[in-house]
């Protein structure tokens, strides 16, 4: 299951479905309120983590949940209210925590698209929707309540978001961490191989793990071996 970030839609994942489908994965893309199909809805995390709670519902087993920026910060706070109901996490590009000099700056910069180059109007007001909902939002918090369930974080080398990645797998001791070359924020679309192939290894572990041993907590993250597309 794929959910995206702020001001796209669930079209940033065809590469993701296309490669999954060929592979045997049924998958489904979401849309966030305020975005895509419900860009005449206003967003709020609530509101996201419904989203996310229907599209799971319709799942005949617990999914791989893969979130990209605002989609992995929802992922991730959907985890931690109900790790019984997913297999496990992919977080992708949000590897540093909504608030402080990052939300600061983030605000500053949306304010001033909107106000100063009238750019975005129609589209900016869910960022301000997002910058609120996740004001308050622990990343940190969630990662510590995932303590049987498997994560991966991937990120783009390039990424300005992956600033804590250290920080983030002290929080969760066995989580895999991968960073893309030559890739940013957008590490799917910048690296769509690379990204394909850390989901299908994630998929991997997740089918040929024994279902009644838990999983190894490892100090460090494990390197991903990458299977050929």
């Amino acid at each position: 299951m794929l959910v995206h970030g702020t001001r796209t839609s669930s079209a940033i994942w065809d590469p993701q479905v296309t490669a999954l489908a060929r592979h045997g994965h049924p998958t489904v893309a979401l849309d966030l309120p305020g975005h895509g199909t419900r860009s005449d809805e206003r967003f709020t995390l609530e509101g996201a983590l419904a989203a996310i709670d229907e599209a799971v519902a319709r799942c005949a087993v617990p999914p791989l949940l893969v979130g990209l920026s605002l989609g992995g910060y929802v992922s991730l706070a959907y985890a931690g209210r109900h790790s019984d109901r997913v297999a496990g996490v992919v977080l992708a590009g949000c590897s540093t925590q909504t608030r402080g000099p990052v939300l600061r700056g983030y605000s500053r910069a949306s304010t001033w698209v909107t106000r100063v180059l009238g750019t975005g109007r129609g589209t900016w007001h869910v960022v301000t929707d997002m910058l609120h909902a996740l004001a308050g939002y622990s990343p940190l918090a969630d990662l510590r309540r995932l303590h049987h369930l498997p994560v991966w974080l991937v990120n783009g080398r390039a990424d300005p978001l992956r600033l804590e990645e250290r920080r983030y797998l002290r929080a969760r001791p066995g989580t895999t961490l991968t960073v893309v070359p030559r890739a940013g924020h957008d590490v799917n679309t910048h690296a769509p191989a690379a990204f394909n192939r850390v989901l299908l290894t994630a998929l991997h572990e997740l089918a040929t793990a024994p279902a009644a041993v838990a999983r190894v907590v490892l100090p460090q993250p494990t390197p991903v071996p990458l299977p050929a597309l």
